[in-house]
């Protein structure tokens, strides 16, 4: 699994011009996943984001987590971040997983994030149309591959 995680002032989810899911101050996180994931990638990414010290504390030091400010997360479904673009000019998306897959990881993904962030995460609606808009803060943008815990 791979996630792409944008500190934001807000953030949004919209599906057939209306607004699906919003946050104010936190993580818009965008999830991929491929064939090979496991819950125990989905369960170790999802604590490494809840944990993740990148917001400021009173000395203007990136030390608190999302959960110590009291932010929000949005989570997105992301198949792209598995693009492969090695080979000629059209990616190729064959690492990423098929529904079968990729729903069940991405629904305990969630689950396991709003539970350790101890309140509802918001999402956006797997394999829909989705337009995503948000304010990035810092700007800070970081991403994590359950395939290099080392």
């Amino acid at each position: 699994m791979r996630i792409v995680i944008q500190r934001v002032n807000n953030a949004s989810v919209e599906i057939d011009g209306k607004i699906k899911s919003a946050i104010g101050f936190g993580l818009m996180v965008l999830v991929g996943i491929e064939e090979s994931d496991t819950t125990e990638d989905s369960s170790w990414l999802a604590g490494k984001l809840t944990g993740l010290r990148i917001f400021d504390d009173e000395n203007g030091v990136m030390n608190r987590s999302v959960a110590d400010i009291g932010g929000e997360i949005l989570i997105v479904s992301q198949f792209t971040l598995h693009a492969l673009t090695k080979k000629g000019n059209r990616p190729s998306y064959i690492r990423a997983a098929k529904h079968e897959t990729a729903i069940p990881l991405y629904e305990h993904f969630c689950k396991t994030v709003s539970e350790m962030l101890g309140k509802e995460v918001k999402t956006g609606t797997f394999a829909a149309d989705m337009k995503v808009a948000l304010i990035n803060n810092g700007p800070v943008t970081i991403w994590i591959d359950s395939k290099n815990k080392e």
